[in-house]
């Protein structure tokens, strides 16, 4: 992204603020937890691979401002501080190191662009983003780390690995119009 102007560089954070937004919109509410499954989770990956580490925590920062001031932008068109200090706001908050590991390390990779790296770096990512909201749901819900882990964590997996897939295909494709 090192052509492109600040300014542009701040209005594709925002498109990506969009983005995640929307993404998050698409969610389908399981029985058994609070946390839903949504397509913002490969927004904040696709963010900080696509724009950088430093762009990509700007787009979910301001996703997170906009949702903790009231805006409607979090899971079934919720907002609030409330959402954010519930059971599932540590996945929430666990955007901001997606985004900024996801990016940090493709960019710091010496072949970013290959789909390995883009692989591990979406992992390594996803799995911050794990460790923050499985934790603050453990504190949160005085849930134990086991039953934490089958409600929060292990019916995702399978969903997140077919996101982890489609996303390296996406960012692959788009790194060159974009960087």
């Amino acid at each position: 992204m090192t052509r492109y102007s600040k300014t542009t560089r701040l209005m594709l954070a925002a498109l990506f603020t969009a983005l995640t937004a929307i993404c998050a919109y698409i969610s389908i509410p399981l029985p058994f937890t609070p946390v839903p499954i949504t397509l913002a989770t490969l927004a904040a990956t696709l963010s900080g691979a696509l724009l950088g580490p430093k762009y990509g925590i700007i787009s979910q920062a301001v996703y997170l401002l906009l949702g903790a001031v009231g805006v409607p932008v979090f899971h079934n068109f919720t907002g609030g501080l409330g959402i954010l200090t519930g059971p599932t706001g540590g996945y929430l908050i666990g955007y901001l190191t997606m985004a900024f590991l996801t990016g940090f390390l493709i960019c710091r990779a010496k072949n970013g662009n290959s789909l390995p790296i883009i692989i591990i770096a979406m992992i390594i990512g996803l799995a911050s983003c794990y460790l923050l909201g499985t934790a603050w749901f453990m504190i949160s819900s005085g849930t134990a780390l086991v039953p934490s882990l089958v409600s929060c964590v292990i019916p995702f997996l399978p969903g997140d690995a077919v996101k982890i897939i489609v996303g390296s295909f996406l960012i692959k494709k788009l790194q060159p119009v974009l960087n």
